[in-house]
């Protein structure tokens, strides 16, 4: 039998917990943040009909490393530009959901981003 590790079944509970609470609308979507050590992913996903409407990554063709001041800059500008795809789509209200991290750095830069970019939380 394979062990597991405690920090993803942790964050994978943390995740479930986050879940229960929360679930996104056409008329408010979620935004879902997922980091990992080199990049940063942000989604829109109207979970009532299953469906990604806009998306945003550090690996997109779009983004392209700029003056920014490491990560935190990086998921800033990705919240900025998501929040420029989400206008464009008709998006204006969403729900955050930090997916399982805390509320701090790179989430958060994200999130200041987006609101800069003119989504409502």
């Amino acid at each position: 039998m394979a062990k597991t590790n405690p920090k993803t079944t942790a964050r994978a509970k943390r995740i479930r917990r986050i879940r229960k609470k929360i679930s996104g609308t056409s008329e408010r979507p979620r935004l879902r943040v997922f980091k990992s050590n080199k990049h940063m992913y942000a989604q829109i996903i109207d979970d009532v009909a299953g469906h990604t409407l806009v998306s945003m990554s550090t690996i997109d063709k779009e983004f392209e490393a700029g003056d920014e001041k490491g990560k935190v800059g990086a998921a800033k500008r990705i919240g900025v530009m998501l929040a420029t795809r989400a206008k464009a789509a008709g998006i204006n209200k969403v729900i955050f959901d930090r997916g399982g991290s805390v509320y701090h750095g790179r989430v958060k830069s994200l999130s200041e981003g987006a609101r800069e970019g003119g989504l409502e939380f």
